[in-house]
């Protein structure tokens, strides 16, 4: 089980830092997928983008139950 991170005396959830590091990777991706030109094949783009999040979320608790497992 993965516990709170204590941050300055602040207890925070794994999941909310995982979804902040998922919200910068998604910020990145989507300026290199618009310089790429590969968001017109995306029919809908904020749903792209909401399905993109989530996952790199659900990415970034994944690594984050590997590492901390003993």
């Amino acid at each position: 089980m993965i516990g709170e991170v204590n941050i300055v005396g602040i207890f925070l959830s794994p999941l909310l830092l995982c979804m902040a590091a998922a919200l910068l990777v998604r910020a990145v991706l989507s300026r290199l997928l618009d310089a790429a030109g590969l968001y017109r094949f995306i029919w809908q783009r904020p749903l792209f983008d909401t399905a993109l999040l989530i996952t790199l979320t659900g990415l970034a608790f994944a690594v984050l139950r590997l590492i901390t497992k003993t």
